[in-house]
């Protein structure tokens, strides 16, 4: 079998990690300058880091808070590359099209919810303390 060549495959081992580190740093580029969503989770991580550092919680609440976060932002970049690889192939209604959008859609809501648990855990018990 003829193997395939593709853009990122030219190049030096370093040229070839470079080229993949700047296509991922393109990719959070256009999140922050064209997904809303992601824009908010960005201020609601401010956010999360402000309560953290008010309420001391303690390094291993951190690792999960931090973790939790990266999770969400990650699958909503998924989302969004998902979106945009079915909008490629079309832009017709198309009920498979919706499908796969609804259910990437749907992981993002998921994680996001499951995250908010989380930090519920975390932070609800801390706060109670506080009065």
């Amino acid at each position: 079998m003829k193997e395939i060549e593709r853009r990122k495959d030219s190049g030096n081992m370093i040229v070839r990690y470079w080229k993949s580190f700047k296509h991922a740093v393109d990719g959070l580029i256009y999140a922050v300058e064209k997904e809303q969503n992601f824009l908010v989770m960005m201020a609601a991580t401010l956010v999360t880091f402000i309560i953290s550092f008010l309420l001391k919680i303690s390094k291993l609440e951190l690792a999960v808070v931090v973790i939790c976060i990266g999770s969400v932002i990650a699958c909503e970049m998924i989302n969004s590359s998902i979106e945009a690889a079915i909008d490629l192939v079309t832009t017709k209604e198309n009920e498979l099209a919706k499908i796969a959008k609804d259910c990437a859609s749907g992981a993002s809501l998921v994680l996001s919810i499951m995250s908010l648990f989380v930090a519920g855990i975390i932070f609800i018990p801390k706060i109670i303390a506080l009065f």
